[in-house]
């Protein structure tokens, strides 16, 4: 019988933890999404009007914007939702309940800890899932409504195969190109044959381009160059795999799910990063779950927070300031992940294990007081 009890009694608990701190974390991300929204709007409802697309042009924007959005709150909402709901527990007395009835703060973790990982599987679901979708619409549709598109010269490099493809200009979202330079490889990714194309159009599952020159390497001293016929369109041989969609998603809005990231990075699909980039992003979305958890750990201490302080306590604001200090962090070592300047195992894992020894560290020292 006290078995039972004490079973309902911590299911009962749990429930109402995992309530408390869902509904403070989805709040938080809602109004952090909603300010993050109204400032990229402010940015972009200009060119929007300028385009003639209106206010469906607007909507549009900000609905498909908006995954995207979401996974970039989703941190630091866990961290002032879960500091909101220890904090009200604090000066609410209940904490002292709690521990009053045998509940230390592990146990309040372990209590936690379930809501918490759902949200950071939620947050990876989205990044992985949904914002590659949506971010992919939405440059192809910028790209197709964008009267300058068409002179609006880039620099950008493509992977195929072992073919090297630069692009200067890009437009009609990804499905029309002028000015792309081909370098065709061999095996052992030594230059066999460059193609200058004036433009290439995307007509039925097809690439087909202009070529204006066509330079064969016959050795590594004598190059020749290939009678073109004038302004005769001929069929590439780029993978199916290449789409306009694609192709924008490579050039402009690069957020891909785990899968086609994977198949890059072995040379099935097309590709515009370097290895080191696939692997750190790849264990990047992976940890959001251990992620998440540093920012439960950051916002603990609150709950040592005497309840006559009450909101006077400066406690909060050093919580919320290791949690963006972490955020900062993390950041800057997946950038170096990126571009291959630290190991990628090392740009992820470092920050989160020194975040948190440094928390189990205040943690302990606090405990001895």
């Amino acid at each position: 019988m006290k078995f039972r009890l004490r079973l309902a009694s911590g299911t009962v608990l749990l429930g109402y933890l995992s309530r408390e701190l869902l509904s403070k974390v989805m709040t938080t991300t809602i109004i952090v999404v909603a300010l993050m929204e109204i400032l990229a709007l402010l940015e972009q409802v200009t060119e929007i009007m300028h385009r003639h697309l209106g206010l469906t042009g607007v909507l549009y924007y900000a609905v498909m914007h908006m995954p995207l959005l979401f996974g970039n709150a989703m941190p630091i909402a866990v961290l002032i939702g879960t500091l909101l709901t220890l904090l009200q527990l604090t000066t609410s007395n209940e904490i002292s309940i709690m521990r009053a009835a045998g509940l230390s703060t592990p146990g309040l973790i372990k209590l936690l800890l379930p809501t918490v990982i759902a949200l950071g599987v939620l947050c990876g679901i989205v990044d992985d899932q949904v914002t590659p979708r949506t971010e992919q619409a939405l440059a192809q549709w910028w790209n197709a409504t964008s009267p300058n598109a068409p002179n609006d010269w880039h620099n950008y490099w493509i992977r195929a195969n072992n073919d090297l493809i630069n692009v200067n200009f890009l437009s009609a979202g990804g499905a029309m190109m002028k000015q792309v330079t081909v370098y065709h490889r061999d095996h052992r990714n030594l230059l066999q044959k460059v193609t200058t194309l004036a433009d290439v159009h995307y007509i039925h599952g097809r690439w087909y381009g202009t070529p204006t020159r066509i330079l064969s390497v016959v050795s590594p001293t004598r190059v020749d160059l290939l009678d073109t016929p004038p302004g005769q369109s001929i069929r590439l041989d780029w993978p199916a795999s290449l789409t306009p969609g694609y192709l924008i998603q490579l050039t402009v809005s690069y957020t891909q799910s785990i899968n086609t990231m994977l198949e890059e990075q072995r040379g099935a699909l097309p590709s515009s990063q370097s290895p080191s980039f696939f692997l750190t992003e790849i264990l990047g979305r992976i940890m959001l779950p251990v992620t998440f958890t540093v920012m439960l750990l950051l916002a603990v201490p609150v709950v040592y927070i005497p309840p006559r302080a009450g909101t006077r306590s400066w406690l909060p604001i050093w919580c919320l300031g290791a949690g963006l200090l972490f955020i900062v962090f993390q950041g800057l070592l997946r950038a170096l992940g990126n571009a291959g300047t630290l190991p990628s195992l090392m740009a992820i894992f470092v920050g989160i294990l020194i975040f948190i020894l440094g928390v189990i560290t205040v943690l302990l020292r606090i405990e001895e007081r």
